[in-house]
């Protein structure tokens, strides 16, 4: 497909990976209507905000759990799913009522559904807040009409039926910052992701070119989020042939720094914070040390990393973190789609044998017996 000098492939993933700049301006739409309903349903500061949602959606906690404490003035935890069904007392540690904030592209994994009933079991006063792609599915059923619950289900185009999430992720992403209230120019950042989009082809190729077996991506706070997102979708679109590893600017000095070799590429997001992003150039000018110039990308504005490769990334003034993290997503997007075409994956089904599943299967939810207290 030949569309404004992109190249992407004729795929659902193409599609869905493309398309989202314009469905960011329509999911603005639905929660800017939800927007009375989840202001109530909040409450006062005395309430603890938790974020969930299992592989790709625990992802988008972990990346706007940043945005949304600075904007609050609370904390705000990023808790996967798949940790609170394995280990709930570990998140109910006191009596302060929570507001549990799921989110989730069909509503139909397990860890999903069981973790958002284990807390409402076991915390008096609970309140769900329910980011979804699907109507039907079990989540938004199981909640919607309940008077402690707010679901708010995004636009049918965002509920992507390629394999992996693309629209889903910036789509939710974009709807919690908005829910909550963080400032966000959709329109701007809607601008900036077809600017992204009009670049991706050239940079994405350039990456897949070089046949890299490891994809290494790193990202500072709440970019580490980003990071693991992007080394997800390296692994799920070319089917685990190209191996993404994922970890923070200053973290990855301490033992994950031994995967680099001579078939590694590394991808630094530059963050908008002025401190954080200090670090982030010191390891990508490292990475130049150890890998040279032509496998080290930095995505970003970076005039001053002379000698990687720039894939420029720029952010509306005034955005957030987590702002820019849904245009350098794209990058991830597209560099993981282009390694599944140049290897021959299939990127709408790559594991056409049914190993891995858009919804996960084989998961056995264990009934929990809170532990008699001496």
């Amino acid at each position: 497909m030949h569309s404004s000098g992109r190249w992407f492939g004729d795929s659902r993933t193409a599609r869905e990976i493309e398309q989202q700049p314009a469905t960011w301006i329509r999911v603005a739409e639905t929660v800017r209507r939800a927007r009375p309903d989840i202001e109530r349903l909040i409450g006062p500061p005395d309430r603890r905000i938790v974020l969930t949602g299992a592989g790709t959606s625990a992802f988008i906690g972990q990346v706007v759990a940043r945005d949304l404490a600075r904007h609050l003035g609370r904390p705000v935890e990023a808790i996967a799913t798949t940790e609170i069904v394995a280990d709930p007392l570990a998140v109910v540690v006191d009596d302060r009522p929570i507001v549990l904030v799921s989110f989730a592209r069909s509503g139909n994994s397990p860890e999903s559904v069981a973790a958002a009933d284990l807390l409402h079991r076991l915390t008096p006063g609970l309140r769900h807040l329910v980011i979804t792609c699907d109507p039907g599915g079990q989540l938004a059923r199981r909640w919607s009409g309940d008077g402690n619950a707010v679901v708010v289900t995004l636009p049918d185009e965002v509920n992507d039926r390629g394999f992996a999430m693309t629209s889903s992720f910036t789509g939710m992403a974009l709807a919690a910052l908005l829910a909550f209230g963080v400032d966000v120019d959709v329109e701007a950042l809607a601008r900036a992701g077809t600017a992204v989009l009009d670049g991706a082809a050239e940079h994405a190729s350039a990456i897949s070119g070089a046949k890299p077996a490891r994809l290494v991506f790193l990202g500072s706070g709440p970019l580490r989020g980003l990071a693991r997102e992007a080394a997800l979708k390296c692994l799920e679109l070319t089917r685990g042939e190209v191996v993404g590893i994922a970890d923070s600017a200053l973290g990855f000095r301490h033992g994950p720094k031994s995967v680099l070799d001579e078939r590694t590429t590394a991808v630094v997001f530059l963050s908008t914070d002025p401190h954080a992003r200090r670090y982030d150039v010191d390891i990508a000018r490292e990475l130049v040390q150890s890998l040279g110039e032509e496998r080290v990308v930095v995505v970003g504005d970076a005039p001053e990393l002379a000698g990687a490769r720039i894939w420029p990334v720029l952010s509306p003034p005034g955005a957030p973190v987590a702002g820019y993290a849904l245009l350098a997503v794209i990058a991830a997007q597209t560099t993981a789609l282009a390694c599944s075409l140049a290897l021959g994956v299939t990127p709408d089904n790559p594991f056409p044998e049914g190993e891995v599943n858009r919804v996960v299967q084989g998961v056995v939810i264990h009934d929990f017996v809170p532990p008699e207290v001496s």
